[in-house]
């Protein structure tokens, strides 16, 4: 007991993240590898194997277990959920010659259908995963039977927040940063902060360069998306302060095939943080 404890005190998110992958197993989730362009890449698939293809992309800063609150109703539901790690993320390789750019993981997210035998899919994506999965979807429209968009990023908008905070280097800085992802943000105890500070040093080069390319605006997606032809779901969070509902409305806009659903009181992490409110809107997309 002193050992397990001494290990939780120095290595607190070594054990929430065993706890995680507990869950996703219990929610019948097989972890696996597969190489996809020469680089490992870690993922999970759930649901019965001749269900209907669903593929969901986490997003910055993110892993596969992001989906554990809301891909178990679409397994449950009769869907095949696969869930991959983007390179640089979760379990994934995290390449030093990498961009890193949400092109060259769209990329990668297209190379993985290929070695999974996915001819043609539904397809989602959170935030940076958003924008990933729009690259997808107007580069490869023949793949992509559905789209849907959690809280995405990717329109030409300058963010109005500290993009730093994203890679924080203080106790005060992962508070901002909480702040920002959700409504209501737990009180981080001081042994585990420095933990999640411990680990966003070590992965800070991969966040850092993601950014710098997003930065730029050359990958925005507002031009692409009025020339979307599948039916495409947009599900939101009415207080999210990172990518704020203005722009899931102006994709509404521009997306003239589009549902946008809102749901109220729920920040950045909605399809985590109320994946029970988010699942209906999503189940009931795929069946139309």
């Amino acid at each position: 007991m002193v050992a397990a404890g001494l290990i939780f005190w120095e290595r607190p998110l070594d054990v929430f993240s065993l706890y995680t992958e507990s869950q996703m197993f219990l929610h019948g989730a097989s972890s696996r590898y597969t190489s996809v362009d020469g680089y490992r890449v870690h993922y999970y698939v759930m649901g019965p194997a001749k269900g209907e293809p669903v593929v969901l992309v986490h997003g910055l800063g993110g892993r596969s277990e992001d989906w554990e609150n809301l891909a178990p109703y679409l397994a449950k539901a009769g869907y095949r959920v696969y869930l991959p790690d983007l390179p640089g993320y979760g379990r994934s390789e995290r390449p030093a010659d990498f961009s890193y750019s949400v092109t060259d993981e769209s990329k990668v997210v297209v190379g993985f259908l290929d070695v999974m035998g996915l001819r043609q899919i539904d397809l989602g994506g959170w935030s940076m995963g958003g924008w990933i999965v729009q690259l997808v979807a107007a580069n490869h429209p023949e793949r992509v039977r559905r789209l849907m968009l959690f809280d995405s990023a990717g329109l030409y908008v300058k963010p109005e927040w500290d993009t730093n905070l994203f890679m924080p280097v203080s106790a005060e800085q992962l508070d901002a940063l909480d702040k920002l992802l959700m409504p209501n943000p737990p009180q981080v105890p001081g042994f585990v902060a420095r933990d999640i500070l411990r680990v966003s040093h070590e992965h800070a080069w991969v966040i850092r360069r993601a950014l710098t390319t997003m930065l730029t605006g050359h990958e925005t997606t507002d031009h692409l998306l009025p020339g979307l032809r599948m039916p495409v779901l947009l599900v939101w969070g009415s207080v999210d302060h990172i990518t704020p509902l203005s722009q899931g409305e102006r994709m509404h806009q521009l997306i003239s095939q589009s549902e946008l659903d809102v749901i109220g009181g729920c920040g950045h992490l909605a399809p985590n943080e109320c994946a029970s409110q988010a699942a209906p809107f999503v189940l009931g997309f795929l069946r139309r």
